[in-house]
């Protein structure tokens, strides 16, 4: 299996192969999710003290949280005929 990381901003990486999801933190029930793993002690803040701006779920439920765009993020996955994710 092969490491495919993620730059997240800032110099922080992500393993592409344990993200489920990139999401905008604007609506309430992704509010939710990111009170609920802070409390479980499952929240990574990556945002340098700026603006959220994307919130990463992992397959493990831990919670990233990203100060560049969610479309910023997705575009730096590319998807290669073989199904494997790689960034750019």
């Amino acid at each position: 299996m092969d490491i495919q990381l993620i730059n997240i901003g800032f110099g922080n990486i992500v393993s592409a192969n344990r993200v489920v999801a990139i999401v905008s933190p604007e609506s309430a029930p992704i509010k939710r999710i990111i009170t609920d793993a802070r409390d479980r002690g499952q929240l990574i803040d990556a945002t340098y003290g700026r603006r959220t701006r994307a919130v990463i779920v992992t397959d493990s439920s831990h919670i990233i949280l990203s100060a560049i765009q969610p479309e910023t993020v997705a575009h730096r996955f590319v998807i290669h005929k073989n199904g494997a994710a790689r960034e750019i």
